[in-house]
């Protein structure tokens, strides 16, 4: 179970939030044909917030008052949900947060559209920064977060170039290197960034962009264990609240570390029948196939293996932490960060 104190922490940012986000989405006009409304869609589907309470949390421990930090705490928001409808786009995802992706019901066009306005509106509190913490620092976020969307970007272009190349020859340290740049940077490193910039501090950023590193991959490699846990089969694994299509990633044909152990500790042929079902498009898989591959994950012990990869970045991220503690004053945002180190591995959802 996650601390007690994570889930109350991550609800009161995210109620911020949304209502920051509320605040900046126009309402829809007579031309608009409801685009606003579809906007506010994935950020009201209730989050976790993960990214935005990152942000906050860092800048409230080094002294920053909750106002300068939330417009960027907002931004980051509205550039993670954007980027959600983008994925569900271009993995073909069925579900998101527990109900129909935006594509799934209103299609590709509608979809990419949704998420181009969503980045459109994150520039507005980025904007509002220049008031609030100064032109310098609101340069510096910009920095961070035109870097974030690049290196997310390029991850991105990692996974689906493998995908739709076939590509096999992708080793733990590949894997781990398009984790860095599409999940740390982008969920991590980048809203704790943010923080440090929004508090003016410059103090431990060597040692906090560690931590949100080993975090970060922790996050992926427990997000990837989830999504091929099935119901009734984990009983640690809520699957009402984590939302997603189980198994989706064996569905995409995707490059876990899970498989990579399964794939180089399995026979020969049993690994080329492996990587024959995850070349299938997705569209032209059965249950049965992905029910194979499932299985083959569990038998060739890639779930135990993942398990120990995220639990290694979690005590390498937990080591940080306990160095830099005795530097930040007590407070309830130095402990949402030390408590994350275990959330991270310990979620359900």
């Amino acid at each position: 179970m996650p601390p007690p104190r994570i889930e109350p922490y991550l609800a009161d940012c995210r109620d911020l939030v949304v209502e920051e986000i509320r605040r900046i989405t126009p309402p829809d006009g007579p031309w608009t044909g409801g685009l606003y409304a579809l906007v506010l869609d994935y950020p009201l589907r209730g989050a976790k917030a993960l990214r935005p309470a990152l942000c906050i949390a860092t800048a409230r421990m080094l002294g920053a008052p909750l106002d300068a930090a939330l417009p960027t705490a907002a931004a980051l928001e509205l550039y993670h949900n954007a980027f959600l409808v983008h994925d569900d786009v271009e993995d073909g995802s069925e579900l998101r947060r527990g109900k129909p992706s935006l594509p799934s019901v209103h299609g590709v066009p509608v979809s990419v559209n949704v998420g181009d306005a969503m980045l459109a509106l994150a520039m507005r509190p980025l904007l509002e920064n220049t008031r609030l913490i100064g032109v310098r620092r609101s340069l510096a976020i910009l920095d961070v977060l035109t870097r974030m969307a690049q290196r997310s970007a390029e991850g991105q272009a990692m996974e689906l170039g493998w995908v739709r190349n076939g590509s096999w020859a992708v080793a733990p340290r590949d894997y781990l290197h398009m984790v860095y740049l599409k999940t740390a940077w982008y969920s991590f490193v980048a809203p704790m960034a943010c923080g440090l910039i929004v508090a003016d501090g410059s103090r431990l950023e060597v040692q906090l962009r560690r931590l949100a590193t080993m975090l970060g991959i922790a996050f992926q490699i427990q997000d990837d264990v989830l999504n091929l846990m099935e119901a009734g089969v984990e009983a640690d694994v809520d699957s009402e609240r984590y939302g997603k299509e189980v198994a989706g990633d064996l569905w995409e044909g995707k490059r876990t570390l899970m498989l990579i152990h399964a794939l180089a500790c399995a026979p020969a042929a049993e690994a080329a029948e492996a990587r024959r079902i995850l070349d299938v498009p997705r569209s032209e898989k059965v249950k049965a196939e992905v029910a194979w591959l499932l299985a083959f994950v569990r038998r060739h012990g890639g779930i135990e293996e993942a398990r120990r990869s995220a639990l290694q970045h979690a005590r390498r991220a937990a080591r940080i932490y306990a160095q830099i503690t005795p530097e930040l004053p007590p407070s309830i945002h130095r402990d949402f960060l030390g408590d994350l180190i275990g959330y991270v591995t310990e979620r359900s959802w």
